[in-house]
């Protein structure tokens, strides 16, 4: 079944006696919800803690992930962006970690809040990131946690223990081989990976990023897959990687609903990324992944987007304002989903602008692959959404340039309407073709063409 026609099936699954025990009261209690089985059909659009954690300047990195800074990201984005679609509150890498990034997790192995981030405790903060109209997104590694394996933390609901479902011998897998290989020949395997989805459904997790993720893993992401259907609750999935080996990309359709393409966006420096740190990278990399990707049940993922605060107190983006433009170009035309990075408290005019352009989001949220036409320095890309054409053109050179594309190429015919979407204006009637003039270096243009 190709990922376009994937449902989420959830499958009926006794659980045992002891399993809805151990299950927290208003899990077991709850029905499941009527739309947990609908497809996404859209991007998400949101905003990730990790461009902040990743950051080199004072005041941010690791220590930054904190329940005060997280409430306000969630004020911050309810405030300025939600009303737009961007619903995704992502905490990223460190939510069950202490300041000494030691990971750590309950007595059955399930990953657990940290209290000195977080004293209130996760429902707690689920709930105020969904009284905000928002959507709650946590992050985990690929494999079987180490610390977990350590305790042979027992596993609800059966006989087992972590110890029995790893490989053996032993097997660190992931980026990072950070964890044990899981031997998903066990059927203990699926019931952790069931428990923690299950705790997660219980908090109310609309997201969840698997990290890590090689073609070793692909048996990983599709147990967290099984495990969201047997929750019962809609949950978004990602791969994740820097990027994930496209060697896994066949394995992994049907079971992620995104995949990461390309290598962090962050620069690990005082800003949140760089052009070299790494933007253009992506104009290389996602020409390699199309014929992978299949609209819209397993789209591509090109990271958090560096647009955020170039003019403001906190951490700057790293980027200059034609750069940012071309980033939400870029991710809209790969139908990429968009989560914001950086401190989104001071999110200035500039990015709210470009963020919020309805027609710009509304080519993302078609969910429709793009072509290429041209690759090079003055690339042309295409995308077709429903009656119309979207054109893109990109200036990857350090200096100004015109771009002319031929309709002919694009496979059109006949006199076209073109309407520059980011200016949000009408450019006229053209027959043959058209020309981008002085597009700036590293700049764009989006084009409806009809």
């Amino acid at each position: 079944m190709n990922s376009t026609s994937r449902m989420r099936r959830f499958v009926s699954r006794p659980r045992t006696a002891a399993l809805a025990a151990a299950l927290p009261l208003a899990l077991v209690l709850s029905p499941a919800p009527a739309a947990a089985s609908t497809p996404h059909v859209k991007p998400f659009m949101g905003w990730s803690s990790w461009s902040v954690e990743s950051s080199t300047r004072a005041g941010y990195g690791t220590d930054w992930l904190n329940e005060e800074n997280i409430k306000n990201a969630a004020d911050a984005l309810s405030g300025k962006l939600a009303q737009a679609g961007y619903n995704h509150l992502n905490i990223d890498a460190g939510w069950n970690a202490d300041l000494d990034w030691e990971f750590h997790t309950d007595t059955n192995g399930i990953p657990d809040i940290d209290k000195g981030r977080f004293p209130s405790g996760m429902p707690a903060l689920s709930d105020y990131v969904h009284g905000k109209g928002l959507k709650l997104g946590l992050y985990g590694a690929a494999g079987l946690e180490k610390e977990v394996y350590d305790k042979n933390a027992p596993i609800l609901g059966t006989d087992c223990h972590a110890r029995d479902i790893a490989v053996k011998p032993l097997t660190s897998t992931n980026m990072w081989e950070g964890s044990w290989k899981i031997d998903y020949a066990n059927p203990c395997a699926q019931d952790y990976i069931d428990s923690i989805v299950a705790r997660y459904a219980s908090w109310g997790v609309d997201f969840i990023k698997i990290d890590g993720v090689t073609k070793d893993n692909v048996a990983d992401i599709k147990a967290w897959s099984k495990a969201i259907d047997h929750s019962g609750r809609r949950m978004w999935l990602s791969a994740s990687g820097w990027p994930v080996d496209i060697a896994a990309a066949d394995g992994l359709k049907g079971a992620a609903d995104g995949v990461r393409i390309d290598t962090d966006i962050e620069c690990y420096c005082e800003t949140t990324s760089s052009w070299t740190s790494s933007v253009d990278d992506r104009f290389d990399d996602l020409p390699k992944w199309l014929e992978k990707l299949d609209a819209p049940g397993y789209l591509g993922d090109l990271d958090a987007m560096p647009i955020n605060n170039n003019t403001g107190e906190g951490l700057q983006d790293g980027l200059t304002d034609t750069e940012r433009q071309t980033v939400m170009t870029f991710w809209s035309m790969a139908s990429s989903p968009l989560y914001v990075g950086g401190d989104i408290w001071f999110l200035d005019d500039k990015a709210k602008s470009i963020l919020t352009n309805p027609e710009v989001i509304a080519v993302d949220q078609a969910a429709k692959l793009p072509r290429q036409v041209r690759a090079g320095d003055s690339q042309v890309w295409t995308k077709r959404v429903g009656g119309a054409t979207y054109l893109a053109v990109y200036n990857l050179g350090s200096e100004a340039t015109d771009i002319k594309v031929s309709f002919k190429k694009l496979g059109l015919h006949g006199r076209q309407n073109l309407r520059d979407t980011v200016a949000r204006e009408d450019l006229g009637s053209f027959r043959g073709g058209w020309t981008a003039k002085s597009v700036p270096a590293h700049g764009s243009r989006l084009i409806k063409l009809s």
